[in-house]
């Protein structure tokens, strides 16, 4: 059975003025990558044990440090990547300065067969785009979000 993740897709502004955020994910295999490897804050979750916006709202927290703003939440759907894990999103408004971001850890042996454990945050940065500079630094599967979210907000 695929995998499941669910995450929040933060926005501010309206109109052509819209802006999304994104983070870039850390650790030593993404360090030099950009294009196609942001995401929006997502993690898995067992659909048996929690709701997807549950999750959703965990993530978006442990990811930046910061919990989801209030508001109404857009529900985006579910895509699916090419590696088969299924991403439910839910959009919602807010304003998050991307340098306040702290991301919890995960451990990795680094060098590859060193024998040493070293500590990495599963984000190393977040930043605002536009739906257009997004659509280039975004995982494809995850393109679907945006237009929709540009739909819901017409």
């Amino acid at each position: 059975m695929a995998k499941m993740s669910a995450g929040v897709l933060l926005y501010r502004g309206s109109g052509d003025d819209v802006e999304v955020l994104l983070v870039h994910p850390g650790g030593p295999f993404w360090k030099t990558k950009s294009d196609g490897v942001w995401s929006i804050p997502k993690g898995e979750f067992d659909p048996a044990v929690e709701s997807a916006e549950d999750a959703a709202i965990r993530e978006f927290t442990e990811e930046l440090g910061h919990p989801v703003p209030d508001g109404d939440r857009i529900p985006l759907g579910e895509v699916t990547q090419k590696a088969g894990k299924r991403v439910v999103a839910f959009a919602v408004r807010g304003d998050i300065h991307p340098d306040t971001v702290v991301s919890n850890t995960f451990s990795l042996e680094w060098p590859p067969t060193s024998g040493r454990m070293a500590e990495f945050p599963e984000v190393d940065r977040a930043d605002w785009f536009t739906p257009s500079e997004a659509r280039t630094v975004i995982n494809s599967a995850q393109v679907a979000f945006l237009e929709r979210l540009e739909a819901a907000l017409r």
